[in-house]
């Protein structure tokens, strides 16, 4: 194991990270401007100390004022790189936009129903034209057709974008947040007839034909991998898009501990560089090959970085793997570490935000897990075949990235895969095998024959990969899932592992103390959170556009009341109600299907924590002739607006969820305010929840 000693850029990349994080989570805590005139305060004071301390004290005075200034530099960073801050964003325009001109700045996405497209605002048109700017997500109807929308298109686009909405549901993924880490605040919806392609790029530069070389790449993969499944993963695996991977297959791979091989990181790229290096070991002995080698890999890996359309977990890890290439040359003169830093620190200079992307943490954590533990837990056992040898080796590289990400994996994704040892085994093999093929099909795909043939090959590997992957899904526990804890409860895991580390590496009673302190506290939260929400009794109706969904929750125990069609969307269940799931403890579901075609039946009752509730869903329910309830939840615009007599009724508060009109939902509105009623509107207020 390496020694603690300093290191230079791992400690200025820190205070760049610690500038960039608080200026995340405190934004007004300093202008940009007030943050610049401390560095020049910073700048003044090294000066002086020059001038007034010892020789010997210069050093230190400039180290410290130097990470000072980083961590300034950092927070200043991350506010101009903010474009909310700019005074012509869309967010500070205060009349309403009839329509407005954009840039076409990623590759168009497929969604069940509609195309995806992030666009860069220019122009927009109020009472007049003027410029702005800010990126919308837009979302063109699939009634347009094929998309063959290309990166720097001129588009004109009728009507306003909406701002981001916050989570509508309880302990829901906040996507609005998430999006505003890529600069994003808005987005829209349109039709083909709202939307028109005016021009083509004014400039085609670098990320254009990148583009268009990822988009090639792409058909290249497909005319020659048949099964829908096979084209996915290669181009995840080869190119980094994962759009094609339908939910089935993605779950598959998540239960497996193989998600990781589903995008393009640096275990792919160090992949192509550990080839690279192999093929290149005969020039070793020339003088100067060491130069020749880095030049040749950079040239390769920014070559591949080009062909995947320089998408942004590509250019991450081909970034980390270009500083590595570049230190290589310098031999003892550099370190792993220090090299690492210097690749994030550059990636954070060009796009601070990239701090709180999830690849960009699981990325860089499960490397230095590698780089540090691999070798350390390869040496506690010597394996006697070569067969072996290769085995531990996959073997101890699987445990020491997950052993770096664990905590992190617990945090985003609610989980633990239980086989991932088992799994890597063949999983790693195999997917390097897809991603060399892949390569090579690229490679010769101008020769029909021989593309033909190393298609049938790269299919034969994508299958044996995915049976793998099955197969290991359908072992008994293969997933510990319904794991909740929180960015805390991260950290202080992060602190047990880590200190559990520097226990075997100094050998020190202090940092088994620092572990069991970690662990207990964690485990305090841990009891806590459990009591709070396993005794709490709680009824939502959630906000799903076009659906109708409401759950009872007490003790573990969840009563779960759906529409048919929301009930079969998995997707829907797993982003809109399973966190909520996940924070109350919910262990055990029973599901109820919401009866909405026979009138008769249209109503239906339930008593809650001594209230009483309605559902109503059918236009034609027959109505008892006295209602009283405290709540009732109406459902696709069934409740009589025009029939019903108030005296006969007495409801505390009308529930309206998606499935209502706008117009209707409004007329409802001003009923229930003129007969005394409160109202609570899903599709305005968010999910409505009750609890005890």
């Amino acid at each position: 194991m390496v020694r603690w000693e300093p290191y230079a850029m791992v400690r200025i990349t820190a205070f760049l990270v610690a500038g960039i994080l608080v200026a995340i989570y405190f934004p007004n805590l300093l202008s940009p401007a007030q943050a610049i005139i401390f560095i020049g305060w910073l700048a003044v004071l090294y000066f002086i100390g020059r001038v007034l301390l010892p020789t010997n004290w210069v050093g230190i005075m400039a180290g410290l004022l130097g990470l000072c200034a980083t961590f300034f530099i950092g927070y200043a960073l991350l506010q101009l790189k903010t474009n909310k801050n700019d005074a012509t964003h869309l967010q500070n325009v205060q009349n309403s936009i009839k329509a407005y001109t954009a840039i076409v700045r990623s590759a168009p996405e497929s969604k069940s129903k509609s195309w995806k497209i992030e666009i860069e605002v220019t122009a927009i048109k109020t009472s007049q034209w003027n410029t702005a700017t800010g990126k919308v997500l837009l979302y063109v109807s699939k009634k347009i057709g094929a998309m063959d929308w290309n990166y720097g298109d001129q588009l004109l686009v009728l009507g306003s974008p909406q701002l981001l909405r916050p989570p509508a549901n309880p302990a829901e993924f906040d996507f609005k947040r998430y999006l505003s880490f890529k600069n994003i605040y808005h987005q829209q919806y349109v039709l083909p007839e709202s939307v028109k392609r005016t021009t083509p790029p004014n400039r085609k530069g670098f990320i254009y034909y990148s583009h268009k070389a990822g988009r090639w790449a792409i058909e290249q993969l497909n005319a020659n991998v048949t099964s829908t499944q096979g084209q996915a993963i290669a181009a995840a695996l080869v190119l980094g898009v994962t759009d094609g991977i339908d939910t089935d297959l993605q779950n598959a791979y998540a239960a497996s501990g193989a998600m990781h091989v589903l995008a393009v990181s640096g275990l792919h790229v160090g992949i192509i560089y550990a080839m690279l290096l192999l093929m290149l070991k005969p020039i070793s002995k020339f003088k100067g090959s060491k130069w020749v080698v880095a030049s040749i890999s950079l040239l390769v890996l920014w070559g591949f970085a080009f062909i995947t359309g320089l998408s942004p977990s590509v250019l991450r890890a081909v970034t980390m793997f270009s500083f590595v290439a570049i230190a290589r040359p310098f031999g003892q003169r550099t370190n792993i570490y220090n090299t690492l830093a210097a690749s994030a620190f550059v990636l954070l200079l060009y796009n601070p935000y990239l701090v709180m992307s999830v690849g960009f943490q699981l990325s860089y954590l499960a490397v230095l897990g590698i780089v540090y533990l691999q070798r350390p837990i390869y040496n506690l056992w010597e394996a006697s075949t070569k067969v072996g040898d290769w085995v531990w080796q996959i073997t101890c590289v699987s445990i020491a990235a997950q052993v770096a990400t664990f905590a992190l994996g617990l945090l985003y994704f609610h989980q633990f895969p239980v086989y991932f040892l088992i799994s890597n085994l063949f999983v790693i093999p195999l997917s390097t095998g897809v991603l060399v093929v892949g390569v090579l099909l690229l490679m010769v795909s101008f020769i029909s024959p021989v593309a033909w043939l190393v298609g049938k090959i790269l299919s034969v590997l994508i299958y044996l990969l995915n049976q793998t992957v099955f197969f290991t899904e359908k072992l008994p526990f293969s997933l510990i899932n319904g794991i909740h804890i929180s960015t805390f409860q991260c950290l202080l895991l992060m602190g047990a592992l880590l200190s559990i580390i520097l226990l075997f590496e100094f050998r020190k009673i202090k940092w088994l103390y620092s572990t069991a302190i970690f662990i207990s506290v964690f485990s305090l939260i841990q009891w806590i959170h459990f009591n709070e929400y396993f005794s709490r009794r709680q009824f939502v109706v959630y906000a799903i556009s076009g659906h109708s969904a409401s759950e009872q929750i007490e003790s573990g125990n969840s009563i779960f009341l759906a529409d048919s069609s929301l009930l079969h969307d998995e997707e829907r269940i797993r982003f809109h109600i399973r966190p909520n799931r996940l924070q109350q403890g919910v262990a055990n579901i029973a599901v109820s299907q919401r009866t909405n075609n026979k009138a008769d039946s249209a109503i239906q009752f339930l008593y809650w924590g001594g209230k009483s509730i309605a559902l109503v869903s059918h236009r034609k329910a027959k109505w008892p002739q006295k209602l009283m309830v405290d709540f009732l939840v109406v459902s696709k615009n069934a409740f009589p607006l025009k029939n019903f007599i108030s005296q006969q009724m007495q409801i505390g508060t009308f529930i309206i969820d998606e499935t209502n009109t706008a117009a209707y939902s409004a007329k409802l509105t001003k009923f229930a305010q003129a007969t005394n009623s409160n109202v609570h509107d899903i599709k305005q207020q968010g999910a409505f929840i009750l609890t005890e």
